[in-house]
């Protein structure tokens, strides 16, 4: 390929390109501004951009105003583009997501180009109706093969760039998820029967419009589009489900050391002391969550509660009388330690959703709303863990969040940290007086008393 020197300025960069890594881009500058440009970028006759957009940004933010290309000579945008995905995955580290996708690009621009390398092409060239392209194009199980992927790994590519809803990819792009292969294929794999029936309806939409029927074609695009729509309900959950596992666990990795530095230093004011909190005492903390100590089925606490929370978490207790949260948040989140979840059932007006497990805990789950159960399997281990993962499922940020028990503060440090307002209370005065020391602790502010009764 012919080298030439190019402005800068004058070098197109399609709208279909890579996300730029920073990281990379600063590497580059380093070894640009050492050693110069070592190899070219590539532009087809018209200077649009097919491979080396990190060198070209690295150039650029270096201030230089021409750039080394090699100059390819491509009429067809589909062969200019088909050259580009190849440089991609020979020269760059893929997320797993980009990989699936830009394999089933490749696949739709072979099949639409007629590039399909078969038996009886030989090595050198291969013909087409409008030119001859050498070398010929491999298949993408050859060209898999060639960089290191194997027929396994390439058919759970092409799994997760079809199968995945296009608005789930939206949302999964620029998240860790997108670089975690397994999560992606248990996303793809949700709503499998949903995307059947939309894919069959999609086929009838088809033969109807072949043969003229409207009335047909806009029944069965109807139903496609609502197939879709589940199926794309289904494959989000199974995404928030991957975040709230991953935050989860990160969340139980940091907690150990910081309850082992806690337990080291526990304030004097809680060690040996009396509770320096009062029965009916009101705090606030940050002007954001509000602590009550007293007894959380009163009155007194009812009436201090939002009435439109998104989440209660509460532990059972042998004195249950906290029905009345399913009234005030939409969904209520009840752990336990092991046992029988409808034993508890029969006994509370608060409508049972189903059971999760957690690690070593169980949690029932109550709504008035329908709500579906997660249909992937969850590892957590540790409360912290268990809190984080049940915040992000139930709730986003700024949403209300009772828990109606301190405990040592978990749902409290959780909410803190995740940008949620947390109503929580507990007649266990010294439970209550170590979990709001515990957030001063944490956040480094002052918990303000604002009344008692």
């Amino acid at each position: 390929m012919p080298i030439k020197s190019v402005s800068i300025d004058q070098i197109k960069i399609g709208p279909n390109r890579r996300s730029i890594n920073g990281d990379k881009v600063e590497e580059l500058k380093e070894s640009i501004q050492a050693n110069g440009l070592l190899n070219p970028i590539t532009v087809d006759r018209k200077l649009n951009l097919i491979a080396g957009l990190h060198r070209l940004t690295a150039c650029r933010l270096l201030g230089l105003e021409k750039i080394q290309c090699h100059v390819v000579d491509y009429e067809d945008a589909d062969q200019a583009r088909l050259a580009e995905i190849d440089e991609n995955f020979i020269r760059n580290e893929l997320k797993p997501l980009e990989r699936a996708e830009m394999l089933l690009e490749r696949q739709k621009i072979l099949d639409r180009l007629g590039l399909m390398a078969k038996a009886g092409d030989n090595q050198h060239t291969l013909k087409t109706g409008r030119e001859t392209i050498s070398p010929p194009p491999k298949t993408n199980l050859e060209f898999a093969k060639e960089v290191g992927y194997s027929e396994r790994s390439l058919q759970h590519d092409k799994q997760i760039a079809k199968d995945i809803h296009p608005e789930v990819k939206q949302k999964i792009k620029g998240t860790p998820i997108a670089d975690v292969k397994t999560e992606l294929l248990r996303i793809a794999r949700a709503g499998s029967k949903e995307r059947a029936l939309a894919e069959q309806a999609e086929q009838a939409l088809e033969l109807a419009q072949a043969q003229t029927d409207k009335q047909l074609a806009q029944q069965q695009a109807k139903i496609a589009e609502q197939w879709r729509l589940r199926q794309q309900e289904a494959q989000l959950q199974a995404f928030k489900i991957a975040m709230a596992k991953r935050e989860a666990k990160l969340a139980a990795k940091k907690a150990q050391p910081l309850v082992e530095q806690h337990q080291a230093r526990k304030s004097t004011v809680v060690q040996g002391k009396k509770p320096w909190v009062n029965v009916g005492d009101e705090w606030m903390l940050n002007q954001q969550h509000l602590v009550y100590c007293g007894d959380t089925d009163s009155q007194q606490f009812m009436n201090l509660l939002p009435g439109n929370a998104a989440l209660a978490i509460a532990t059972l207790s042998p004195t249950w009388n906290h029905d009345y949260l399913v009234d005030e948040a939409r969904v209520v989140a009840v752990v336990r330690s092991e046992g029988n979840i409808y034993n508890f059932c029969s006994r509370t007006r608060m409508p049972f959703q189903y059971e999760l497990v957690l690690g070593n805990l169980y949690v029932g789950i109550f709504s008035r709303q329908s709500i579906s159960k997660p249909q992937i399997p969850i590892h957590i281990e540790g409360v912290e863990g268990i809190v984080v993962y049940l915040l992000n499922m139930y709730t986003n940020p700024n949403n209300f969040v009772i828990a109606p028990f301190m405990g040592h503060g978990e749902i409290l440090i959780a909410c803190e940290k995740m940008g949620r307002t947390c109503f929580i209370g507990g007649e266990n005065l010294e439970l209550v007086s170590r979990g709001i020391i515990r957030w001063q602790e944490w956040s480094g502010k002052q918990a303000e008393k604002i009344g008692s009764s």
